[in-house]
């Protein structure tokens, strides 16, 4: 059953002059959020660093040509970038939500490297969980509960405090363990996947359901 609680709109940045040495996203949104982009073709040939798989899988689809994934969180993205463009006289471009909850420029300056942050898209959280989510839950009709990001799952608890859903045997599924903390005063049963990615996360569905 999907329940999307987080609607992603793209905003329309400016990026400055100048050249960059490469493009940094930590969502798949963001490269989705700048494919009309003016200067799209120019991105497009520069090395896009993200957080991983899934997010260096979006970026290829649309059309860089170097797509590396950190294959962990931003605190690792940052370990990454400080390594490969360690002493770059560019700036990094950072493709940014409009929220937030690692600051990667300030992580990535302690480092030595400049960043040019550009806020790309936003996310707009949901009011309500669907209603058919609400039924099922309110009648135990789900076994668990996949969450892959933060704010969608600070969302998740919102919506259903709000509906005044009560499931302890529901169990949360987590990509990380920063995903996971909205949830951990909320529910009885979070799980995190080892790694933070969804290959992970399903694998960890297949081990508790087994």
């Amino acid at each position: 059953m999907l329940a999307p609680l987080l609607h992603v709109e793209p905003i329309a940045a400016e990026f400055g002059t100048g050249t960059f040495a490469a493009v940094v996203t930590t969502s798949a949104n963001a490269a989705r959020a700048i494919a009309a982009h003016g200067r799209i073709d120019e991105l497009r040939r520069l090395p896009l660093y993200t957080v991983g798989r899934r997010s260096a899988e979006a970026a290829k689809a649309a059309g860089f040509t170097t797509a590396i994934s950190a294959d962990g969180d931003a605190h690792d993205l940052i370990a990454i970038l400080a390594r490969k463009l360690a002493g770059a006289a560019a700036p990094l471009l950072y493709l940014a939500g409009e929220e937030r909850s690692v600051d990667l420029g300030a992580g990535l300056a302690r480092h030595g490297l400049r960043v040019r942050t550009a806020i790309v898209y936003r996310a707009a959280a949901a009011e309500r969980l669907p209603s058919e989510a609400e039924q099922a839950i309110a009648a135990g009709e789900l076994d668990g509960v996949l969450h892959y990001s933060r704010r969608s799952a600070e969302t998740f608890v919102r919506c259903a405090a709000a509906a005044d859903l009560r499931a302890p045997a529901l169990m949360h599924f987590c990509l990380s363990a920063q995903v996971a903390e909205p949830l951990l005063a909320a529910a009885t049963h979070v799980r995190v996947a080892p790694q933070p990615d969804e290959e992970a996360l399903l694998e960890l569905v297949g081990a508790c359901s087994s």
